[in-house]
């Protein structure tokens, strides 16, 4: 079996770094730190900027999902006016004014001018 070796006391390596060397040192790691960080935080893939992208995506797919539900709508509208009367008929109740044939337009005003509601009612044919 071998001996152990003797150990160097610490001392011998302490004495050989100053605290000139240590500040150096330290000093050095602290820029390249710093170096490192700033493209993560103000560099052109930096979390700003993702945070802000993402801020934008957000909008922009809130916005997208706001005019599909108006393109749908439309859509809708488009395929009633095409197929049926009915939607022709109430447009032209709504926006016109019309009225059917043995029909009374009654409308109500508050008094402030301002139209509460409007009803069409049927009149009997033989009046």
């Amino acid at each position: 079996m071998r001996a152990a070796a003797p150990l160097r006391p610490v001392t011998a390596f302490a004495t050989t770094i100053t605290d000139t060397t240590v500040r150096l040192i330290l000093i050095v790691l602290t820029v390249m730190l710093i170096l490192i960080q700033y493209p993560l935080w103000l560099g052109k893939g930096s979390w700003l900027r993702v945070w802000d992208l993402s801020r934008q995506l957000d909008s922009a797919l809130a916005k997208e999902h706001e005019l599909k539900d108006r393109n749908a709508k439309l859509a809708s509208e488009v395929q009633d006016l095409k197929e049926g009367t009915g939607a022709v008929e109430e447009r032209a109740r709504y926006e016109l004014g019309l009225i059917k044939d043995n029909e009374v337009f009654v409308q109500i005003l508050e008094s402030d001018s301002k139209k509460v509601s409007a009803g069409v009612t049927p009149q009997p044919a033989g009046q």
